[in-house]
């Protein structure tokens, strides 16, 4: 019972692992889209009073902004993949050029993390024996099939967080007070912050306080500032 115990953990462990990838894009969307939406509506709504300017404003930065979360995405992580496929065909070549050379450092690896050095050439010999390949790219190149982003996935939630994470801003234009909107807005976007750094930080179990404190504070400077420059070259001058 305790062993099948075990081996369910383990499965769940392993299907949260392969999720990180596109939860982490979707995080990463989600966050810029609530600060850097809220704060072109802020800079825009202070800057003037006409709601059209605001929506549009907005509507612009929130498309533009998740067409580019979703490119950028999937472009950064096709290039680490890439980047990965040529450390891995390098190793490839290595591996037949000098088998011997490269046992011993995959054994040294293991010296390093904590195995004597008898037991470490044992446990090299072994995984070389097995597969040579598979050993030298998870355990000198660091790369685990199981957290390899997949970068379609990756791209299109970052992009779909995006538009969830900017879509709040856009709602407050069309339907609240013009007069307070640079109010509203804030207040909107610290809220969504703060539930999404909440959520975050007891996913990954990190301090709830420290996450909204960290996003209090830079959020209250980017949308400060935002309404600064609105103020400043708006068109209520």
């Amino acid at each position: 019972m305790e062993a099948k115990t075990k081996e369910i953990g383990s499965s769940v462990d392993v299907k949260f692992i392969d999720r990180s990838s596109w939860l982490r894009a979707a995080v990463l969307g989600a966050n810029d889209a609530i600060l850097s939406t809220a704060s072109i509506a802020i800079g825009v709504a202070a800057g003037t009073d006409t709601r059209d300017f605001i929506i549009l404003a907005t509507l612009a930065g929130l498309v533009a902004g998740a067409l580019s979360m979703t490119a950028s995405k999937f472009v950064s992580i096709c290039s680490q993949t890439d980047t990965e496929k040529a450390e891995i065909e390098r190793e490839r070549i290595e591996l037949v050029e000098s088998p011997e050379l490269e046992m011993l450092e995959l054994a040294g690896i293991y010296e390093k993390r904590g195995l004597k050095k008898e037991t470490a050439i044992q446990v090299a010999k072994e995984f070389t024996e097995k597969d040579a390949l598979a050993a030298h790219v998870r355990d000198e190149l660091g790369i685990n099939k199981i957290s390899q982003p997949k970068p379609l996935q990756s791209a299109l939630s970052a992009g779909a967080a995006f538009i969830m994470g900017g879509s709040l801003s856009l709602m407050v234009t069309i339907f609240l007070p013009e007069k307070s909107m640079v109010y509203t807005l804030y207040g909107s976007g610290i809220f969504s912050l703060i539930i999404l750094g909440v959520v975050t930080a007891k996913t990954g179990g990190s301090s709830v306080w420290k996450a909204i404190t960290r996003i209090t504070l830079w959020g209250t400077l980017v949308m400060g500032t935002s309404a600064f420059v609105g103020y400043l070259f708006g068109m209520n001058m």
